[in-house]
């Protein structure tokens, strides 16, 4: 076996799942860290696993398999599916802790929190929702990782609800009848700690409402600004330890001679210490559509054994481009590769036009404005027009006075340089045919043409330079068409430190610059078109999450005030994701979309468990707006750190295993630590004053906002 791509794919995959196991213990110890009790702490991280494992059931009656992104799903999941047992638990360990016995203390808790349980898991499907209904070959990538994530949700719920409840009431003890340890008077008076500064400063926001409204509205400003000017890409490069290499030699190379070049170069790429094999391969076929390319694919080392793969590709181009004859370009095999156009580099810019001469005109001056630009390199055309050709024109007055017609041309010249079959040869055993042609030194040389004899009157053998010309000149080696009209491929990649957004506004400008005809049309093809596809389509994607939570808050609260309140939570998640991502220096990929999709459905539980407890303390014990929301606040505060650091830690593997296939979650995971930092900062003082704005507008107008019922 010369290349294995299974062993790329399964390194892979093992690093998923080394990355969802740590993600695991790190939640169980933000858990143990804030309830510090084994007890409790069991109790989630029962319901953990449980999750996960129905996921598992779930996913095999849809047909879904574990690859990389359903993993990465998971592996997300795990940062949030124990939120619904860590509200439950902590409710209901707080009434434990004021003197309730377990039994009462789950019934209560249970009862009190059941809807915000629910509210919390509907809002983040319906976050997931506009995923589902993404089109074309993007939308059918993550719809799986969509349906993968809400049913871990749905699963994470019902658990929640039936089977917490119940182990709180078994397994949790009072808190009277033992002194705690060292380990948990530390941890307890590190969260009294905060709980007391949180006080304060909440109070000091409070009392500058105006202030905290002009800062999330300077967020919300924030957000629009940074998403306009952030780097956008399409899909991270991975390093999937394999390496394809188009290889050029000049339009008028011979076979033979390619091969030497060929073979030289790849064993030149073989000496590399990073490679472990390499497949040469040359001439016009189903993948090299003129006899002057060839393809090289090569095999790396496992990763631990050599460079990642751009120092590697650095070093091969360097190492062929001293060598002179050929050129080449070096590209990654990518798991997620969209089009099916085999191409020098990983994205490509098509023009076409009904004249043929004035795009062969007007291709190489694109081609070279595109060359001025800093956002691209190894740019290319697939015209090559200086092939050789020989062209022989009969005069057929010539060949009439001497008796000769075009088929005994025609025949001379198949059976010469074709393969024509005279006659079979049968043996016991075996048939030969036998083939009759001009021997390869003959076929190889353009003057043999001069030596031919055409059969004419009474058998008279006349050279065919009495009554022919023969001229050499050039001729196109491959004529390309798009939709019918004669077309041109510009291929290019982007610059190091360059997004690919940055990379199509640098082809709008080089056409604008040149002032290209109208008459010729250009498109981009591949990841490009994908990406320019997904691009126009992720205002409306995160527009469609907006929408879709604001119907379900809506529905769940009978409010059109109440949603508003919780959906001003989101500004803060997008700053924070896209000031991480540019510190980073990570382009907004459509990986990093998803992440900003999934802290649309993270940062808002902070926002409703708030709002939960201050519309039951107003509508149950008739408490004023401020006060409801400042003892919410306070109440909640526990509960919205430990759901908020589960999910940041949950995220944490994302970035810190940097294996295989690593490049697809590395935006994930930036994305939700950068919004979950910032907005956990912002929220628990923007929400409240927010809530009270509404609520004076709501007095001011005389609305009577419906609450739910016990």
């Amino acid at each position: 076996i010369v290349a294995d791509r299974t062993q790329s794919i399964r390194a892979s995959v093992r690093d998923v799942q080394i990355t969802l196991v740590m993600a695991v213990a790190l939640v169980v110890l933000v858990i143990f860290a804030f309830l510090r009790s084994a007890r409790a702490t069991f109790i989630p991280a029962i319901a953990l696993p449980l999750s996960l494992i129905g996921t598992f059931g779930v996913m095999d009656l849809l047909g879904y398999s574990l690859d990389n992104l359903s993993l990465m799903a998971l592996t997300v999941a795990t940062g949030f599916v124990v939120d619904d047992a860590i509200v439950m638990i902590e409710n209901v360990v707080r009434y434990v802790e004021a003197g309730m016995t377990p039994m009462q203390a789950a019934f209560r808790g249970a009862g009190q929190i059941g809807f915000t349980i629910v509210s919390l898991t509907l809002s983040l499907i319906a976050v997931f929702i506009p995923l589902l209904f993404m089109s074309g070959v993007v939308g059918r990538l993550f719809s799986e990782f969509a349906v993968t994530l809400s049913i871990a949700v749905v699963v994470s719920a019902a658990v929640s609800l039936t089977l917490t409840p119940m182990l709180c009431a078994r397994l949790l003890r009072p808190a009277q009848g033992h002194a705690p340890g060292r380990l948990s008077r530390a941890l307890e008076a590190g969260f009294d700690a905060m709980l007391a500064g949180y006080r304060r400063s909440l109070a000091w926001a409070l009392a500058r409402q105006p202030l905290v409204l002009l800062i999330a509205a300077l967020t919300l400003a924030g957000t629009i600004g940074l998403y306009v000017v952030v780097p956008k890409g399409f899909l991270p490069q991975q390093d999937t330890g394999a390496i394809i290499a188009v290889t050029e030699g000049a339009q008028s190379v011979s076979i033979p001679r390619l091969a030497a070049l060929q073979n030289a170069a790849a064993e030149r790429v073989a000496r590399d210490p990073a490679v472990s094999s390499v497949i040469s391969f040359v001439g016009a076929g189903t993948i090299n559509a003129t006899p002057n390319t060839g393809r090289l694919a090569i095999t790396l080392r496992p990763l631990g054994q050599r460079d990642g793969a751009a120092a590697v590709i650095a070093r091969l181009r360097a190492d062929i481009d001293a060598a002179p004859g050929l050129t080449a370009w070096f590209q990654p095999v990518q798991d997620i590769t969209l089009g099916s156009r085999f191409s020098r580099t990983a994205y490509q810019y098509t023009l076409t036009d009904t004249d043929r001469a004035e795009l062969a005109g007007w291709t190489p001056r694109l081609v070279d404005a595109l060359r001025q630009s800093p956002a691209l390199v190894n740019v290319a055309s697939d015209q090559q027009d200086d092939g050789f050709k020989t062209e022989i024109t009969v005069d057929r007055q010539a060949a009439m006075r001497l008796g000769v017609n075009m088929q005994a041309v025609e025949d001379t010249l198949y059976d010469a340089f074709g393969q024509r079959q005279i006659s079979t040869i049968f043996g016991q055993a075996n048939q030969y045919r036998v083939i009759l042609e001009a021997g390869p030194a003959w076929q190889a040389d353009p003057a043999t043409l001069a030596l031919l004899r055409v059969p004419g009157t009474n058998d008279a053998q006349v050279p065919l330079t009495q009554i022919a010309s023969i001229r050499r000149t050039t001729a196109p080696l491959v004529v390309t068409h798009e939709e019918q009209f004669p077309a041109a491929t510009i291929s290019f990649d982007t610059a190091p430190g360059y997004a690919l957004g940055d990379a199509v506004q640098a082809v709008r400008r080089a056409e604008a610059a040149i002032a290209m005809p109208a008459t010729i049309s250009g498109s981009f093809a591949g990841d490009a078109a994908e990406f320019q596809r997904s691009l126009a389509a992720e205002p409306w994607l995160i527009l469609a999450s907006l929408v879709v939570i604001y119907i379900v808050l809506g529905v769940l609260y009978e409010s059109w005030i109440h949603p508003v309140t919780i959906l001003s939570t989101l500004p803060s998640a997008g700053i924070g994701a896209l000031l991480a991502l540019m510190a980073c220096g990570t382009d907004l990929s459509l990986v990093a979309l998803v992440g900003v999709v999934l802290l649309m459905g993270i940062v808002k539980k902070n926002a409703i468990m708030m709002i939960d407890f201050a519309i039951e303390a107003q509508r149950a014990r008739g408490t004023g707006p401020r006060a409801a929301i400042e003892e919410a606040c306070l109440l909640r505060f526990r509960p919205i750190m430990m759901t908020t650091m589960a999910a940041l830690l949950g995220a944490v593997p994302l970035v810190a295993e940097r294996g295989a296939g690593s490049e697809l979650r590395w935006p994930l995971g930036v994305t939700i630590i950068g919004g979950l930092l910032l907005s956990q900062l912002l929220t628990l003082y923007t929400t409240p004053v927010i809530y009270l704005a509404f609520e004076r507008l709501r007095a001011r107008f005389g609305g009577a906002e419906m609450v739910p019922a016990e």
